[in-house]
């Protein structure tokens, strides 16, 4: 058999219980035998946007990881120099007896037009669709392999723990409580 390894790639500025929730249900409905937290070095998309610089982000990713089972950071994307491009990624990750699923939110898939190297990316893995309650999406073009995820509809973003956390509000139980502690000792996402 061969190892059924998803990637779950994004910025994670922060991580928050959303992406684990991504991540298990698609384990869990999936088989997979494990998945990937991949925090982006250097994500060209979102170019001067990233808030906490990459060695936050895994560190962040890392204490999300921690403690749940099947789910393990990835610090493939922070050691790559220059644009983190995932058809680069999943190549790196491309091994004999090994199938590959990429786990992407419905928004995700909806810019996937936009990517660089689209058509590598199509041949290396299963593009699996997480969808909460009212999304759907498909890759463009044809010849892809699809799965689709559903997980419960969590209203949580990035950027509005961004804000949160900038006005001193809480963040706690929308963020992994060793990311909280992370964020904290390391004073991220503060108004300085």
């Amino acid at each position: 058999m061969p190892e059924r390894l998803g990637i779950l790639g994004g910025t994670f500025d922060p991580p928050h219980v959303a992406h684990v929730v991504a991540a298990v249900d698609a384990r869990a409905a999936l088989g997979l035998d494990r998945v990937l937290l991949v925090p982006a070095g250097n994500p060209w998309q979102k170019e001067g946007r990233v808030v906490a610089s990459a060695a936050d982000r895994l560190e962040m990713v890392r204490a999300t990881c921690a403690g749940v089972d099947g789910l393990e950071a990835c610090d493939l994307e922070v050691r790559r120099p220059g644009p983190t491009v995932t058809a680069d990624t999943l190549e790196a990750l491309d091994a004999p007896g090994r199938e590959l699923f990429l786990l992407l939110g419905a928004d995700a898939v909806a810019n996937m037009g936009t990517w660089r190297r689209l058509d590598a990316t199509r041949s290396l893995a299963t593009v699996v669709v997480v969808e909460r309650a009212g999304e759907s999406a498909r890759p463009p073009g044809e010849g892809w392999r699809v799965a689709h995820v559903r997980i419960p509809r969590l209203e949580i973003s990035s950027t509005d723990l961004r804000d949160r956390l900038a006005a001193g509000r809480p963040v706690d139980g929308l963020v992994p409580p060793a990311v909280v502690r992370v964020i904290r000792r390391r004073r991220l996402y503060t108004a300085r």
